[in-house]
């Protein structure tokens, strides 16, 4: 070694070069792919291989880049060549080695979650399995169509312009508005915005639909547009053939702006979760008043409810939950970019830990939000099958073959044991582009442009980067994040000179100011580009414009399809594919990764190649057989117009709408004959809320004595009243009220058994003397919630899990759960805790009963000696948004929110938390 340290630093360079490109090009394999068994143009250039490029883009998974660089500059400052080749070379296989353990482990805690996950799956769908008749096991049960809900699909019903539908679609992220879309802004303000943005207007633009509400954050804060805080925005129905009707005032699409949250500072997505509940209220607030004002606009006599309320992005999903739980109308969820997937895809470029990544990114509260909407959702809706069989599947309330077992014994009116599983149908995003057909007639080429007619301003803005503009163009649009893997394109570009000297490039990487501006992950990824353009001298062949209107994306899919060149997508993964869609809609061909969506897309268009994104000399090979072969680019673009129109959103629409019409209609139950017993907290103009849990009942009685006599004042006029919100039973209440002095009747209502029973308390009889204090429970709140209750199916498998969690002392073994009828009830499944130090971590729990298909909520309470199981809508804070929405129903809805007070239909509501 010594005197010969060129292979050392050889590989030291590389990895200090790779920077984070080291990281994002990990876990692909990097060879195979759509052109690993062809010889590679970027390997006939070179002609050698790089061992360096291989040990740092294929063996190493991760590493802290600050610390690399400090130990590597200690080692080469060593002033003995012996000493500091042995240090280097040290270094070198430590990192290797580190590497290799770290996949070991990783690989280690893989199969034991999966191991974890499958036995309950399969002992699920043994059990569901074995009613099926003989020879139905392999019909239906092995039918994807029956897990995906498409078994509807040949008998969906009509719509017609009088079912009037009213719909709420909720997206609580980034920058949303009609027009002018501020699209790349930040991470938040992307693909999804406009996805739901078209979604409302192409869904108030259908017959049988009255009104579409977008709901979303109202944002006040400075530096952005004062659009962003207007309270309701009407949009722009997208023109649709032979679909005009007569509409009233309140009919057609709506921005409906929700504040919640700092009112003069914008957030983040990952900021907003300590703020749903406080969205969700005021969202209620919204649609109880406007299902009333819709009802009396089309005489129909009672408020229009909902068709559905639908989730977009996993906070908005919990949002939907809450809101359809109380409402007790249909949910739909789309996830978009799942979290499970993103922890995976962050997890394998090994930059961030665990920790750190859910430190970061809030992963571990994303994925619960989506297994949560996986428990409330009748519809999931997925893009693509892989999203189902891949993504989907990851999740714990999810799985293809017990979904399959589930939907047959559905269709066969066989017990299901209150087990569940979401509907998931595949509806691709819809594009609209009625307006661009035309323009192409049918041989595939563009109609040529009047005399008269000017180039966009943006073609200029992009011409002036090429020395030679005439050559084909590669269009790339794509924000500037790792997971879009534009650093590969360009290495794919600038290592290829035949396919340099063939074409230009041309990054769409959303808009900027400056660099030392924008987020660290973006500069980092912009920083990295600007690099390699100028390592590979691509000056004059690469275009990278700082800004673009939302409208001018159109025009440069069509600069690129006059040049005939190609549009590239190769991202890590792509969840939806949009971008692909809106090429093929301009006649341009594309080259787009073989993960995620553009595989379902290319086999309903095939106007195109799929390569792998890891793969540089793949993406290479297909650019340049694409732009070389006129023959195959011209049967691409053809192809592509042809068949475009499946993605419309008339398509779209058609089927998201025939598939909430095959649901049984579900709105809110109103009280009928208990309403009498209501009749006190309807008169309350301040509601006093108590809860309180965790405490013994010596200190319960305390509290409940200390705060009404701190509102003893507030009390006297009678337009105050007090609810008790508890874990309790009502017996245990009701005994503790006697004991402690105190009358029942003091309070207007009682949240009992963590939210699952709600009571009204009454007299019977004449005098308060002579009387009785009875208690009403409310049936109307119990059907609401009875909703997916898994019943007697779930208790036997409660009873059957308990029996299972013993406390071993040596070789005796004793439960330590155990089934407590007394204090269970209709919605309430209640087991006595002998030992809570061997209780299992409530997580485990719901893990389980989610992999089972059972839906609901489990709690510990009362210092872990009770553990309590309740519907998936029940909760104590869903109790008092059902009390006081069904008080207030028949009047109008002013303003409502939590936290410590709460205004809706004139009460003021406070919490007084123990």
């Amino acid at each position: 070694m010594y005197g010969n340290d060129n292979w050392i630093n050889s590989y030291l360079d590389a990895i200090l070069d790779a920077g984070k490109g080291a990281g994002s090009g990990s876990g692909g394999g990097g060879g195979g792919g759509a052109g690993g068994d062809r010889p590679s143009l970027l390997l006939r250039e070179r002609g050698h291989f790089s061992p360096a490029r291989y040990f740092v883009e294929e063996v190493i998974t991760g590493y802290d880049e600050t610390d690399l660089y400090k130990t590597w500059s200690r080692a080469n400052a060593m002033r003995s060549p012996q000493e500091r080749n042995t240090r280097l070379e040290n270094m070198t296989w430590r990192i290797w080695n580190l590497a290799r353990k770290k996949k070991e482990v990783e690989d280690a805690k893989r199969l034991k979650r999966r191991l974890e996950t499958e036995k309950p799956r399969t002992d699920a769908t043994a059990e569901m399995s074995e009613d099926l008749f003989e020879g139905e096991k392999g019909e239906d049960a092995g039918d994807a169509s029956v897990a995906y809900g498409d078994s509807s699909a040949g008998n969906t019903p009509r719509i017609s312009a009088v079912d009037k539908l009213y719909i709420v679609l909720i997206s609580l992220h980034g920058l949303v508005r009609g027009e002018n879309l501020e699209l790349g802004r930040d991470s938040d303000t992307s693909g999804q915005v406009k996805y739901v943005v078209e979604l409302a207007k192409a869904l108030s633009s259908c017959p049988g639909v009255y009104r579409v509400d977008l709901l979303t954050r109202q944002i006040l804060a400075p530096n952005y547009d004062r659009g962003y805080g207007e309270p309701s925005e009407t949009l722009v129905p997208t023109s649709f053939k032979n679909l005009k009707q007569e509409r009233g005032e309140n009919s057609g699409a709506y921005i409906t702006r929700i504040p919640f949250g700092p009112k003069d500072k914008y957030l983040a997505k990952e900021h907003l979760w300590p703020y749903v509940q406080e969205f969700v209220d005021g969202a209620l607030s919204h649609i109880v008043h406007m299902s009333k004002i819709i009802g009396e606009e089309i005489g129909c006599g009672h408020p229009m409810w909902p068709a559905v309320i639908h989730g977009h992005y996993a906070s908005a999903g919990v949002a939907a939950a809450l809101i359809s739980g109380a409402l007790n109308v249909h949910m739909v969820f789309t996830g978009h970019f799942l979290g499970k997937d993103k922890l995976e895809g962050l997890l394998k470029q090994g930059r961030q830990t665990r920790e750190e990544i859910n430190m970061t990114y809030k992963i571990m509260r994303r994925i619960e939000a989506e297994e949560l909407s996986l428990d409330a959702s009748e519809i999931v809706i997925a893009s693509t099958r892989q999203e189902i069989e891949e993504q989907w599947n990851l999740y714990d309330g999810f799985e293809v073959m017990l979904a399959r077992k589930l939907r047959a014994r559905v269709k066969r009116g066989a017990n299901c044991y209150g087990r569940y599983m979401p509907r998931m149908v595949i509806i691709p995003p819809g594009v609209e582009f009625g307006h661009m057909i035309h323009e192409f007639d049918m041989e595939g080429e563009e109609d040529s442009h009047s005399p008269a007619s000017e180039d966009p301003p943006i073609w200029s803005e992009i011409m002036r980067f090429f020395t030679n503009p005439r050559k084909p163009l590669i269009l790339a649009v794509a924000r500037p994040y790792p997971e879009k893997n534009i650093t590969t394109l360009v290495k794919a570009f600038g290592e290829c000179r035949p396919l340099r000297e063939l074409a230009n490039l041309t990054l769409i990487m959303g808009n900027r100011e400056a660099i030392s501006k924008m987020s660290n992950m973006s500069a980092a990824v912009l920083t990295s580009v600007l690099t390699l353009i100028d390592e590979y001298d691509l000056y004059g062949q690469v275009a990278y414009p700082k800004h673009h209107k939302h409208s001018e994306v159109l025009d440069i899919y069509r600069l690129a399809a006059r040049t005939k060149g190609a549009f590239v997508n190769v991202a890590y993964f792509e969840q939806f594919g949009v971008t692909l869609i809106e090429a093929a809609m301009h006649g341009l061909p594309v080259i787009a990764t073989k993960n995620g969506a553009p595989v379902e897309i290319h086999q309903v268009l095939d106007n195109g190649l799929l390569v792998d994104p890891h793969d540089q000399h793949a993406i290479a090979d297909a650019l340049y057989k694409l732009l070389s072969d006129k023959q195959l680019w011209s049967r691409c673009r053809e192809n592509g117009l042809k068949n475009i129109h499946r993605f419309s959103w008339p398509e779209h629409c058609k089927n998201y709408l025939s598939r909430i019409l095959t649901l049984s209609p579900r709105y809110p139950a109103f009280p009928g004959n208990e309403d009498q017993i209501k009749a006190p907290i309807k008169e309350r103009k301040c509601i006093i809320v108590i809860a309180v849990d965790s405490a013994s009942k010596k200190d319960l009685v305390c509290i409940i004595k200390n705060s009404i006599e701190a509102t003893r004042k507030e009390t006297l006029s009678g337009s105050t009243g007090f609810v008790l919100s508890t874990s309790l039973t009502m017996s245990e209440i009701h005994s503790l009220l006697i004991s402690a002095g105190m009358a029942p009747t003091d309070f207007d209502a009682f949240i009992c058994n963590s939210g699952s029973d709600l009571f009204y308390p009454s007299r019977a009889g004449d005098s308060p003397s002579t009387s009785r204090v009875t208690f009403a429970l409310d049936r109307t709140y119990q059907s609401h919630i009875e909703y997916r209750w898994g019943g007697e199916g779930l208790r036997k498998y409660l009873v059957k899990w308990a029996s299972s969690i013993v406390e071993r002392r040596g070789r005796t073994e004793k439960q330590v759960i155990f089934e407590d009828a007394e204090h269970s009830s209709t919605c309430c499944f209640a087991f006595r805790v002998v030992n809570p130090n061997y209780l299992p971590p409530l997580k485990e729990l719901q893990k389980l009963m989610r992999i089972q298909s059972l839906r609901c909520h489990a709690l510990y309470n009362h210092s872990a000696t009770r553990l309590s199981v309740i519907p998936i809508h029940a909760s104590r804070s869903q109790a008092l948004r059902f009390d006081f929405l069904t008080s207030c129903v028949y009047h109008i809805v002013n303003f409502l929110c939590t936290l410590f007070a709460v205004l809706l239909g004139g009460k003021r509501f406070k919490k007084i938390v123990a």
